[in-house]
């Protein structure tokens, strides 16, 4: 027979540890809403008021969409549930498009939801859905209290997941009330790569999209597209659709193809957007260094190359008279040492999209404000 201790090394981490394991069954009797009817809010999807769909470009876009965005698009990175309610728990359930799958994301973040409670300006962590690693559908308490009184809560939706359908458990009888109107109708509008849409944070509301959506309370649009931020025309054209744009912040040299060809599409993509928004502030974004630069300069090079390059257009575009465009440097918005806020090398880790949010949040202020 083995040691005690070779015994306990054998045991799955939920019976050493009570607080690994998943939760048990939801309390009995919940009465189940959708968030598609009132006065449950809808946020982060450009087209929903017409379309009713959780996706995060129009069901049949009117211009020529590469069929990686167009799957991408279903993605709910961004979405978030809106609404108060006195109701001492919330559960959600949840039938995916996948289940998760991959190696150095949790599945909180690719398919799970998690639960702020307090309201603007004050929104504090309260749960995040508990489920086995590859389910496409599950079950589960995101809030309990012993208190019922009205809340204000925001539900994240998956980063790197469809979503089939959503309802929402609250104890029976408990009331339903519409969310704080937000400052204004305008949306911030942010398109990008993996990293815009929130690849690899730990739980959907450590994107950085939806941290700054914590902090400014307008509605936040996420078109990142992983791996597919490739500045087409097109994007552009579809970004350009949706109403009332606070500002348009461009982030996309991560996917760009390579130096000549991000001189090629960037130039076009501006104007596309510029075009159908004159005076829109549009914050341009370079990409933040990679782990690897210390030991393959040819990488720190060629970001170095266009962020010259995006520097020297965006000066041009302010001689030339846009007075509404920025850019932001992205070389320091992971700190001295880059590496230590990434999980690859590549995508953040949540202290990575903590420190690009606090570096993107007084220049996205200032755009709004003018």
């Amino acid at each position: 027979m083995g040691s005690d201790s070779e015994k306990l090394t054998s045991s799955p981490l939920h019976q050493l540890d009570r607080n690994m394991s998943i939760d048990g069954p939801l309390p009995d009797g919940l009465q189940w809403h959708s968030p598609l009817e009132e006065p449950f809010h809808v946020a982060g999807f450009g087209w929903f008021p017409a379309e009713r769909l959780y996706r995060r470009l129009p069901a049949v876009p009117d211009v020529p969409v590469r069929p990686e965005v167009d799957a991408l698009a279903n993605c709910t990175s961004g979405g978030q549930i809106r609404f108060r309610t006195d109701s001492r728990t919330v559960s959600v359930r949840v039938r995916l498009t996948s289940g998760s799958g991959m190696y150095h994301m949790p599945p909180t973040g690719e398919c799970g939801m998690d639960a702020y409670i307090g309201g603007p300006g004050r929104w504090l962590h309260a749960g995040t859905a508990s489920f086995k690693a590859g389910q496409d559908e599950y079950e589960s308490s995101l809030f309990t209290c012993a208190d019922a009184e009205e809340r204000s809560f925001m539900l994240n939706m998956p980063l790197y997941q469809g979503v089939r359908e959503l309802w929402i458990g609250l104890e029976p009888g408990a009331k339903v009330w519409g969310p704080e109107p937000y400052e204004s109708s305008k949306r911030v509008i942010l398109y990008g790569t993996s990293i815009t849409q929130g690849g690899c944070a730990s739980r959907p509301g450590m994107s950085y999209t939806n941290i700054l959506s914590r902090h400014i309370h307008l509605e936040f649009i996420n078109l990142g597209f992983s791996g597919n931020g490739r500045g087409e025309p097109e994007l552009a054209m579809l970004a350009s659709q949706i109403s009332d744009p606070a500002c348009f912040v461009i982030d996309y040299e991560a996917n760009c193809g390579g130096t000549e060809e991000y001189r090629r599409t960037l130039p076009i993509f501006i104007e596309t957007y510029r075009e159908a928004h004159p005076d829109v502030p549009i914050i341009l974004v370079s990409r933040i260094p990679h782990g690897a630069e210390s030991f393959k300069p040819e990488i720190r090079e060629g970001r170095l190359a266009r962020l010259k390059f995006q520097s020297e257009l965006v000066a041009k575009r302010n001689k030339a008279g846009d007075r509404h465009i920025v850019f932001v440097d992205g070389s320091n918005l992971l700190g001295d040492d880059p590496g230590e806020a990434m999980v690859d090398g590549v995508h953040p880790t949540d202290l990575g999209f903590q420190r690009i949010a606090d570096g993107l949040l007084p220049v996205i202020r200032q755009a709004i404000s003018r």
